[in-house]
């Protein structure tokens, strides 16, 4: 008998499904083993917290527009479904170019893949789905829970003020594993692989 071969579309597929359930996993625990502003310090500069956004990466948001209607949330869940779709397709190019494509410029797109789609599933379903938001479909606040307070940043230049949580401290916003999945990927693709994206 031969052997069953997994095409290279449904391995990204695989391990997109998988870091997701990991990010939601995760969020879950959270979810059902913290109230909405616990904050449990595992290390001096590793936190575990509770914090529901109801914006993007790291807490950033749009605004409502002074209606009833949250046309920020509404804009961002849209704007996430159109990436989404983007990169699917855009992932979907770079398997058909084959050996042409670094190895690691697919994991990066993976990983960036399942951080959008981690964080799409909190929008869409999290305010039907959890009691501490009741905000309805698409209309879901993010679960962050990691806050990594690595050191006291007095007399921060103003135009790093993102780097800087309220609490002072380098690097004090709190973001969950999707945004991590993120954030990484890109850090990588810029280093690693930059001249593949020249």
């Amino acid at each position: 008998m031969g052997k069953c071969k997994i095409s290279a579309g449904w391995k990204v597929a695989l391990w997109v499904l998988i870091l997701v359930l990991i990010d939601q996993a995760v969020k879950m625990l959270v979810h059902f083993n913290l109230e909405v502003g616990e904050r449990i310090e595992v290390f001096s500069w590793f936190n575990l917290c509770y914090v529901e956004n109801n914006g993007f990466a790291f807490g950033m948001q749009l605004g409502n527009f002074g209606s009833g209607i949250d046309w920020g949330k509404l804009i961002l869940s849209l704007f996430r479904m159109g990436m989404i779709g983007l990169l699917i397709y855009g992932l979907g190019v770079l398997l058909k170019k084959g050996s042409e494509v670094p190895e690691g410029v697919i994991v990066g797109g993976v990983l960036i893949l399942a951080g959008a789609i981690g964080n799409l599933v909190d929008s869409i379903f999290y305010g039907l789905l959890l009691d501490t938001q009741d905000a309805g479909l698409l209309m879901g606040k993010v679960i962050d829970m990691i806050h990594l307070p690595l050191f006291k940043w007095e007399n921060c230049p103003s135009f790093l003020d993102f780097l800087v949580g309220g609490d002072g401290y380098f690097f004090g916003a709190i973001f969950n594993v999707a945004d991590a999945y993120i954030s990484v990927a890109v850090v990588y693709l810029l280093i690693f692989q930059y001249k593949f994206f020249k």
